[in-house]
């Protein structure tokens, strides 16, 4: 026999969890579960207490996996295809039901799965190996693992191909088998977490300072040390949600043209590592809090509640979603109040509701154009389809234009001028909003604005320009 065809004899095994996908489809599964019924929290620890099979098996039966969306090592997957055409046998060695095994069988066109115990596969205990020397005998099959949890399988491998970058792993690997090469994997570092938990929307909470501002209290040293303070456990409270709506929206997002590079849709990072640093960012912004005051923990208690229902629930629901988004900019500012121990004006509150619904309904359209353009008619997790788009656009432009008129009435109220003793300085202002409000909905119709206008915003040297403008004209109606 040929070498060739000794070398299509050899079976090539694959491990599903430590080498072909880059997430643990189980932990993500039980999320989803919680997002489709909040009450199956309560079911969750029934089920495992009745051992940890009966949960993989309620999880399983209930939620439907989207393998062609699941995270996999491209370099793994480049070797299946290559076996494939040296038309070699691949088998997926996994811990999954056996529902999804198949099911992953069929989409990467493997022959088998070969299902083992979960901690034996974790472990790297002896008997994990078994099912591959029982079947193909010791040096019988090529191998693909990750060299640290799977050691025991990689040294009755024939063959074995490292997945990773941990030179440790790596070395010890090679000591203890024939390591034939490297794919490299996704090492999450400092930038990755900085991007899973948004620095740059930490932005949004400068709303924090506009109470302090609107005021004229910038010379209290007092009120700008607690402001920072309530800047930062404000911040740390936003990114803590942002990592719970990322482990909620991963199935969505993987099916979203920009969302699907986050680090958790992306599989950089694991659901346990995303899920204690949401926890952590927690309960600092938590112990933050409480150092400003009871009624300011409070608050952020407030918007943490509104966010998580946003995220579990209420983006679903048409107009309410948008609404409660603007709500969401709004308590920034009556945190702020809070916080600062000042009154926040009846005009202030409603110039920031109004605004920000218009902002608001401008992401949502955004978001469905770019359904649009990808011939669909429902956006993934959304309430919205493709016909309600003139319907958002008059909505947003209208919030946008109301927000403009609240704001030249405030400046034509009598009692502006104990504020703003030149108040003239002030008129110059409704037009720049106009002009701002006006470019950023003609800029969202082109289909050329980001899904999110805070970053729009950021990037634009317009609106920065806009901002600075308005600016000198607050301080030269203060003087």
């Amino acid at each position: 026999m040929s070498a060739a065809g000794k070398e299509a004899e050899i079976p090539l095994c694959v491990s599903c969890e430590h080498a072909l996908l880059k997430t643990n489809i189980l932990h993500e599964a039980i999320f989803l579960l919680v997002k489709r019924n909040l009450l199956n929290v309560f079911f969750l620890p029934i089920w495992f207490l009745r051992g940890r099979s009966e949960l993989i098996r309620q999880v399983s039966e209930k939620i439907k996996v989207d393998w062609r969306a699941a995270p996999v090592h491209a370099g793994v997957v480049e070797r299946v295809r290559a076996a494939h055409g040296d038309n070699r046998q691949v088998f997926l060695l996994t811990s999954m039901p056996q529902t999804w095994a198949q099911e992953l069988c069929a989409e990467f066109d493997c022959s088998k799965a070969i299902v083992v115990d979960e901690n034996a596969l974790e472990t790297g205990a002896g008997d994990a190996r078994s099912p591959l020397t029982n079947l193909f005998s010791a040096r019988g099959f090529d191998y693909i693992g990750d060299g640290r949890r799977d050691l025991p399988i990689c040294r009755s491998a024939r063959r074995v191909m490292i997945v990773g970058s941990n030179r440790t792993t790596i070395t010890r690997a090679k000591m203890n088998s024939s390591v034939e090469g490297v794919i490299p994997g996704d090492r999450a570092g400092l930038f990755t977490f900085i991007k899973m938990i948004r620095v740059h929307q930490w932005i949004k909470n400068c709303l924090i300072l506009v109470p302090l501002l609107a005021a004229h209290r910038l010379t209290s040293l007092h009120s700008i040390g607690m402001a920072a303070v309530a800047f930062m456990a404000f911040s740390f409270c936003a990114s803590s949600v942002y990592v719970l709506n990322d482990l909620l929206d991963v199935e969505s997002d993987r099916q979203h043209v920009r969302k699907r590079h986050r680090p958790i849709a992306a599989g950089q990072i694991g659901v346990n590592q995303a899920l204690i640093t949401g926890l952590l960012l927690f309960v600092i912004a938590a112990w933050m809090a409480l150092r400003v005051s009871a009624l300011f923990a409070l608050t952020v208690g407030i918007y943490f509640v509104m966010t998580s229902a946003y995220s579990l629930r209420l983006k679903r629901q048409v107009i309410v979603d948008v609404m409660l988004l603007a709500a969401l900019y709004t308590i920034r500012v009556v945190a702020g109040a809070v916080a600062t121990t000042v009154v926040p004006s009846f005009w202030l509150l409603a110039f920031s509701m109004f605004l920000f619904l218009s902002l608001a309904v401008v992401k949502r359209y955004s978001e469905m154009l770019v359904t649009l353009s990808q011939e669909k008619q429902y956006a993934s997790g959304r309430g919205y389809s493709v016909e309600d788009l003139p319907v958002l656009l008059s909505l947003g432009v209208s919030a946008g234009i109301a927000a403009i008129v609240v704001l030249a009435l405030y400046i034509n109220d009598p009692a502006t001028n104990k504020l703003y003793p030149s108040t003239i300085w002030l008129w110059p202002v409704p037009p720049l909003m106009l002009y701002w409000v006006s470019r950023v909905w003609m800029k969202a119709h082109r289909g050329e604005l980001h899904d999110d206008p805070v970053v729009f915003a950021m990037r634009d040297w317009q609106s920065l320009v806009t901002v600075v403008l308005g600016g000198l004209c607050f301080t030269a109606a203060a003087i």
